[in-house]
């Protein structure tokens, strides 16, 4: 048993050292599988939890790095700034690189 999480831990940290040219979600998706195939094998203690525990971690790794990247959810705070000009708020789409007003036409 010790012998199998130890080699669990070494194959984790491994792959996380590779991980230096990924985006946010993908290192997170990376970290999340690691952590989740090792609590799987060592609360399972068979191969069927370690990868339960991989794809769940994974999952929930990917989905915290999205929304640090801001891609996946709701924006939370749609008013980012104040054009006094208009009296209107607009806000930066991260993934384009756009500006647009809380309505979603573009700004100007």
């Amino acid at each position: 048993m010790r012998l199998a999480v130890t080699a669990y831990v070494s194959a984790a940290a491994l792959g996380l050292s590779a991980c230096a040219g990924m985006t946010p979600s993908e290192r997170s998706a990376a970290t999340g599988a690691g952590i989740g195939a090792v609590a799987g094998a060592v609360i399972g203690e068979d191969t069927g939890s370690a990868a339960l525990g991989a794809v769940a971690g994974g999952a929930i790794g990917w989905y915290l790095g999205c929304r640090q990247e801001g891609r996946c959810g709701n924006v939370e705070n749609r008013r980012q700034h104040y054009d006094q000009r208009t009296g209107r708020y607009y806000f930066h789409d991260p993934q384009s690189g756009r500006y647009f007003y809380e309505n979603g036409e573009p700004y100007p």
